[in-house]
């Protein structure tokens, strides 16, 4: 189990307690989901005693109803969350004097506030990489719900690539796509904002979507993804609505084969900048090494960026299990865009993307 490791690592590096913070992490090591907004939601976990997860009153009940099976604490709007939290720390265990927090999640407000309730105490480790490593490796059973988020994706790029004629905004096809995952496959939650960018727009990698509307001969390009389970799936295609300019076949075409090239080298025991290597260096040697302005992929899992990075400069090793984005782009700024994406699993022999919607550039209809 995820928790007895986290107690394993406790007593390794000479901390009693570890405060978890961040939801996602807390149903990581629980199952139990909930955005708590602007109250307090926290798991505890300590080197020698039982762990207790806790929250609002209004979630008292679900998380007892959850998969979580351990003690559950709630406090009522008008109470002090941090004394109830002390209280319930110091009833379980004098040994409270080092604690182990999410330095890349936990807020300067709450960190003082817990402080106040231990004021002897030292709260300088940090979880945050402990976390990250142990979130690398998936187990089959995450690897089963990323491919189901996968087979979302290839299901919403349909439904854009449909939604696209001349006159209609990015947001509206945004807004179609979004609209037919809720009513034909029951998703309630994307993984981030459907990006839609037509044009010129998808140039700007993370802008939109826009009121720009779709006009004939231009590239669209899609990055997407749903929330399965708890699981994310984030995919990039690009296609062209009409008949594209010889520069948009050109780029698309160098986008497509380092993207292709990376996937197919992908091996155990190769590093993250050597993979970054192989898709960069394909598009350096096209001569538009400068507009490819990001790294290579970076980790998937629960949340839809989560370690490692693949880029250059780092030397990670690669190995079985490891799941994370392949996405190269070229972006020549008032010109055109083209990103295309998938995330996979590492095998012993390659990579298994979970999207499988086709890369051979794809020719739209014109449609008033």
């Amino acid at each position: 189990m995820n928790l007895n490791k986290l107690q394993e690592w406790l007593q390794s590096s000479g901390n009693d307690i570890a405060y978890i913070s961040n939801p996602t992490t807390i149903a990581y090591f629980t199952g139990y989901e909930m955005e708590p907004h602007e109250r307090i939601f926290c798991l505890l976990a300590f080197k020698d005693h039982e762990p207790f997860v806790f929250v609002p009153a209004l979630n008292v009940e679900e998380a007892k109803n959850s998969t979580w099976d351990g003690d559950v604490y709630g406090y009522l709007d008008s109470e002090n969350p941090w004394a109830l939290i002390a209280d319930k720390v110091k009833s379980r265990t004098s040994a409270y004097q080092r604690w182990a927090l999410e330095k890349n999640n936990l807020s300067v407000s709450h960190y003082q506030l817990m402080h106040q309730q231990f004021p002897e105490a030292n709260f300088d480790s940090d979880l945050s990489n402990f976390i990250a490593k142990i979130r690398l490796y998936k187990t089959p059973a995450e690897i089963a719900e990323l491919q189901a988020a996968g087979h979302e994706a290839d299901f919403a790029f349909q439904i854009g690539f449909d939604a696209i004629k001349t006159g209609v905004t990015e947001r509206y096809i945004a807004g179609q796509i979004d609209y037919q995952l809720k009513l034909q496959k029951g998703v309630m939650h994307e993984s981030f904002e459907t990006i839609v960018q037509t044009g010129a727009n998808a140039a700007n990698p993370h802008l939109g979507p826009t009121m720009n509307t779709v006009k004939p001969n231009e590239l669209v390009l899609f990055d997407l993804g749903t929330m399965h389970n708890g699981y994310a799936s984030d995919s990039s295609r690009t296609v062209a609505y009409g008949e594209p300019t010889a520069k948009q076949k050109e780029i698309y075409e160098i986008d497509r084969e380092a993207q292709q090239a990376a996937i197919d080298a992908v091996r155990p025991g190769m590093t993250a900048a050597e993979l970054d290597s192989v898709a960069r260096d394909i598009i350096t040697k096209a001569g538009y090494g400068e507009y490819f302005i990001h790294r290579l992929g970076h980790g998937i899992g629960k949340e839809v960026h989560e370690y490692p990075s693949i880029v250059q400069g780092n030397d990670l090793i690669i190995e079985e299990g490891m799941c994370f984005s392949i996405e190269p782009g070229i972006y020549i700024p008032n010109v055109a865009g083209v990103r295309i994406e998938d995330c996979g699993v590492v095998t012993k022999n390659g990579y298994e993307p979970f999207t499988h919607t086709s890369k051979e550039l794809k020719i739209l209809p014109l449609k008033d």
